[in-house]
Parts: C-alpha cells; sequence; structure tokens
C-alpha cells in the first residue's frame, strides 16, 4: 500500500496478488521444462515464490523490478535461492537478460503506463524470448474494459501467435483475469529508415 500511495504508476496495486492468482499465472506454462524464466514487476514477491517452486533444479529465474524498495526486499527473501534479482527497466530487458529466455512471467501495472511504454516492453519480451516462448500476465477486471487495456489486449495480439484470456480469477484484490501469449512474432521495425 505504501508504495502504491507513493508511485501508484509504478506500483499499480494496492495488495500483493494472491495465491490463486498466483497458481492462475503460472497454470499451463509448463515451467518444470524451462531453463531460464523472467519475472517482470516482481513486486514483493507474491508470484515469485510459486515459480520458483515449479522450477528445474538447474533452471534459472530472473526476477526484474524497478522499485528499489521492492528490488533490496525480494533480494533478502530469496537470498538463499537460485533468484537472481536485477533493479531494472522491463524496456531494457535485452540488456538485464541477454540471452534467449523460455517463459516471461509479467506482473506489469500496464493499464496505467503510456502506451508507447507498453510498446517497448512488449517488443523487449518478444526479442529475448525463444520461438516457441510462452508470455503470462494479468489485468484486473474492472479496467477491461478501458483504452489502455484494449490497447495492451491489441498490443499482445499484433506479437504472439496465439494469445488466450483465462477465467476471472475472483480471489484476488481487485478480481483479474489472464492473458497468456504462445511463440512471439519477431516484428520489423516500423520506423522509416534516415537518409541523407
Amino acid at each position: 500500500m505504501r508504495e502504491f500511495l507513493r508511485s501508484p504508476r509504478l506500483t499499480g496495486a494496492i495488495a500483493p496478488s494472491s495465491p490463486t492468482l498466483a497458481q492462475a499465472m503460472t497454470a499451463g506454462l509448463d515451467l518444470h521444462r524451462a531453463d531460464v524464466v523472467v519475472e517482470l514487476g516482481s513486486g514483493t514477491g507474491a508470484i515469485t515464490g510459486t515459480i520458483l517452486r515449479q522450477l528445474a533444479p538447474n533452471a534459472r529465474l530472473v526476477a526484474v523490478e524497478l522499485n528499489p524498495v521492492f528490488a533490496r526486499r525480494l533480494t533478502d527473501r530469496y537470498s538463499q535461492s537460485a533468484v537472481e534479482v536485477v533493479q531494472g527497466s522491463a524496456e531494457d530487458l535485452a540488456t538485464l537478460v541477454p540471452h534467449q529466455v523460455d517463459v516471461i512471467v509479467s506482473g506489469l501495472p500496464w493499464t496505467v503506463m503510456p502506451h508507447e511504454r507498453q510498446r517497448r516492453i512488449l517488443d523487449a519480451a518478444a526479442a529475448v524470448l525463444s520461438p516457441s516462448g510462452r508470455f503470462s500476465t494479468f489485468a484486473y477486471m474492472h479496467a477491461a474494459w478501458t483504452p489502455p487495456a484494449r490497447r495492451f489486449a491489441t498490443e499482445l495480439t499484433g506479437r504472439f501467435s496465439t494469445v488466450e484470456r483465462s477465467r476471472v480469477v475472483w480471489p484476488n484484490l481487485p478480481p483479474a483475469y489472464m492473458h497468456r501469449a504462445v511463440a512471439p512474432v519477431h516484428r520489423k521495425s516500423a520506423e522509416p529508415a534516415h537518409g541523407r
């Protein structure tokens, strides 16, 4: 709550994700087969532990968190585990995680960020995922029909071969649903080349 009040556009939630939402976020991702998993916007680590419990012993989990308070807490909480906490922006994913990723699980507050930032982060995610890579994120039910939420769903569809929306997870504050996407489509930049 403190971090939400301090910076609602970065934190995006007033309470940690529920265990039910964490299970729904990781369902069907075949995490036990993954070598490298990235969690974007790990926050308090409510979903981090659920991911970690499903990984094979030699797998890597990279938790990318922009908020320095959350990043420090995550580092302390998971110091004796296979979690590598990286403080930084998801927009810089290719630099922060310079190798192919099997799964990305995102807790980022998509509906409170500018459209261009949504696009940059999704581009970065698609760029690091393997050809059969999987992407999972959630959105709050009360915001499902807002322009930012609809733009995000459109952007996601444009970057993955398959995109599905889950049923609503009611035991969460607020209730949420998942976007699950598979097989990134690596798009060429739409910006024109600048000549002399």
